[in-house]
């Protein structure tokens, strides 16, 4: 899992727009070597930013963005920037009599290869990611609807917080639309990595690009479980260890904190998500990609888990073992688990309330 190199090569070569590599595989779009990529919630803080990043990508041929607001104006704003792919804005269809169904959704996700949800509400300060459970929830559930209807085989990547329950949620609403593909589910906890990644380098005096940790578990918190006894080389006192792994795990509330109220993390978690939509589609090209992502999986008694995954043309091609843990990592693993457990079934009973 070469997370840190897959990214400092996909931003640097997005910036130098190559040309993308050409397949005849692994896609639903018209054409089998373009590539379409649907954000939704795209005029947002993390949606606009992420939305730039996957314009500049040279493995995107159509950008989509959606969202109920501003969509139009950030979509011929990108049009602008000179790469070469196309890129159109979508807003919900009016409210209409006799009711139909939503146009603009239809129009954003047809032909979707990979749809990349950020849309939702962010944290302010003292708000955990759970707080946004019943405003998120909801956004979550009516797009991963669309998605069923539009673009059943997506890849459907989930960045709306608390991911822990939104990835069941859409879980249960694409069973309940009998389109469930858990190869093609995956909730999006890069940023986890990055955090891990970029601290444990600056303790160290390396370079970050030179860093690579697995994190596992879910992406809230003590569910957050950054394995730092697999860094080769990487040297900390027991306070050292104890302070960096609180960091990674509530990374976030850093961010919150010092926005104050502004917002939470919007660039930095518009990179991770970035990172992992190329790598994705990268994979459906042909590429070797192993990234952490929040997937269903039998590694532990809870059903949706955190770890290294191997991505192929179809999405999830092979979920890793984890491998052992160090006593300490047992420790927080023991605590996380209940959690995520709850968290999880949250998102279930929200949909078959």
């Amino acid at each position: 899992m070469i997370i840190n190199r897959l990214a400092t090569r996909a931003v640097s070569t997005a910036f130098r727009q190559r040309a993308a590599v050409q397949s005849t595989a692994g896609f639903h779009s018209t054409t089998a070597a373009d590539a379409k990529v649907a954000v939704l919630g795209a005029a947002g803080g993390i949606g606009q930013p992420l939305s730039l990043l996957c314009k500049l990508s040279p493995e995107v041929d159509e950008l989509s963005c959606y969202d109920i607001v501003g969509t139009p104006g950030v979509a011929a704003d990108l049009s602008h920037i000179p790469t070469k792919s196309s890129t159109t804005g979508s807003l919900p269809s009016p409210v209409a009599w006799p009711p139909k169904h939503n146009g603009g959704l239809e129009e954003a996700l047809t032909g979707a290869d990979v749809v990349v949800i950020p849309a939702g509400v962010p944290r302010k300060p003292g708000m955990t990611r759970d707080d946004l459970f019943n405003t998120n929830a909801s956004i979550v559930q009516t797009l991963v609807e669309g998605c069923a209807k539009f673009c059943p085989d997506a890849i459907i990547a989930i960045i709306s917080n608390p991911v822990n329950s939104t990835v069941p949620i859409a879980a249960e609403v694409l069973k309940k639309h009998g389109v469930y593909n858990p190869k093609k589910l995956v909730g999006v906890t890069t940023l986890d990595v990055c955090r891990a990644n970029t601290f444990v380098a600056n303790s160290q005096g390396w370079d970050p690009k030179d860093v690579d940790v697995t994190v596992i578990g879910g992406h809230a918190g003590i569910t957050i479980l950054p394995l730092f006894s697999r860094v080769d080389g990487a040297k900390f006192s027991d306070e050292e260890l104890e302070a960096i792994t609180v960091r990674t795990q509530f990374g976030g509330d850093e961010v919150v904190a010092a926005k104050a109220g502004a917002g939470s993390a919007t660039l930095s978690m518009a990179y991770a998500g970035f990172i992992f939509t190329e790598n994705v589609l990268k994979a459906m090209r042909g590429e070797e990609v192993t990234q952490c992502a929040f997937v269903e999986s039998d590694l532990t008694d809870a059903e949706f888990f955190a770890s290294p995954v191997k991505f192929g043309k179809d999405g999830v091609e092979d979920v890793l073992p984890l491998g052992e843990l160090s006593a300490y990592e047992k420790g927080w693993f023991d605590k996380m688990l209940p959690e995520l457990k709850k968290q999880i079934q949250k998102g279930v009973d929200f949909v078959n309330k």
